[in-house]
């Protein structure tokens, strides 16, 4: 088993019977014993150890909750239930919380950056849960108001009795080996790597009715105008930015002439084993590749170790 990615690892029961009583879920969001994870603008509540941990605090310390605080059920983990809040409405009780345990809202990618895998995990749902029920309080077919229920896995709509349930985006993000020269394609869309002059492995959301392999030979064959052949799976990984599912492949080119998209991307290039071990040293100065909190760092990585997939 491989070490679990940034963002995955997560160690709570998510409580699929407990969710279906309503009742219950409302008594144990006043039990003395929850604990629960306060927001503020999608920002997570972390303490001020090193490394710093989730800034889980006491129901007695969160209560009252506002009136249009958003609150979800996340699990339960050792017979505790565990909820994540967003205060964002009330700044009040943002700052009550704040300063009452002396602990600080942090951005969630840089908290993911900093934190051990569980942490992450536990994140990774209440950040993705959080947004998904905050983005979706109307009904997306007649346009009424929408409750939550089963804490936060639907948003039932009581005008056309539609049931609406989070959803979770696949994206496949592959490095592709051309392995007669020993080299990997790896390259730098427009945005967020190019602004950090960064490469990473190519990556895109799936069609509707397409499977993993069509999609890595798609995405690979648009972003850079190379043909695909034996992709391989090699491991996942929640990106709750909002809700993604970053489905990691190798696949070997079955071409290497470069006809790259450059409307989508600014570069694509390949690059060999020992450029790319330099890289991941942090000792290249012709190539950056992306951090270990995304997938991308990892499937590179175990491509220049040589690594089986």
């Amino acid at each position: 088993m491989r070490e679990p990615h940034i963002f995955a690892d997560n160690p709570l029961n998510r409580g699929e019977v407990e969710r279906r009583d309503e009742e219950w879920i409302n008594v144990q969001a006043v039990d003395a014993r929850s604990k629960f994870l306060p927001f503020r603008n999608l920002n997570v509540l972390l303490t001020d150890d090193v490394p710093p941990e989730l800034g889980w605090v006491r129901t007695q310390q969160i209560q009252p909750l506002p009136p249009d605080a958003e609150w979800i059920f996340l699990g339960l983990l050792d017979d505790v239930a565990h909820f994540a809040v967003d205060l964002s409405r009330s700044e009040s009780d943002a700052d009550r919380v704040q300063d009452a345990t002396g602990w600080h809202f942090e951005d969630c990618r840089t908290a993911g950056e900093s934190m051990s895998g569980p942490n992450t995990g536990m994140l990774s749902q209440a950040r993705a849960q959080l947004d998904w029920n905050l983005r979706h309080g109307f009904c997306s077919i007649c346009g009424h108001a929408t409750n939550k229920g089963r804490g936060g896995q639907v948003r039932q709509c009581p005008g056309c009795n539609a049931s609406h349930f989070p959803r979770t985006d696949p994206v496949i993000i592959t490095v592709v080996v051309d392995v007669a020269r020993d080299r990997c394609l790896l390259g730098q869309s427009r945005g967020r790597l190019a602004r950090l002059r960064t490469y990473s492995a190519l990556a895109g959301f799936m069609d509707q009715g397409e499977c993993i392999e069509e999609a890595v030979a798609r995405e690979v064959m648009e972003e850079a105008g190379i043909r695909v052949k034996n992709v391989r799976y090699h491991s996942s990984q929640p990106w709750p930015f909002p809700s993604s599912l970053m489905i990691g492949c190798i696949a070997e080119a079955d071409t290497t002439d470069i006809n790259m998209d450059d409307v989508e991307m600014t570069d694509v290039k390949w690059f060999d084993r020992a450029e790319v071990l330099k890289a991941l040293d942090g000792e290249s100065d012709q190539l950056t590749v992306p951090g270990r909190i995304a997938i991308a760092h990892h499937l590179i990585k175990s491509w220049a170790n040589g690594e089986e997939f």
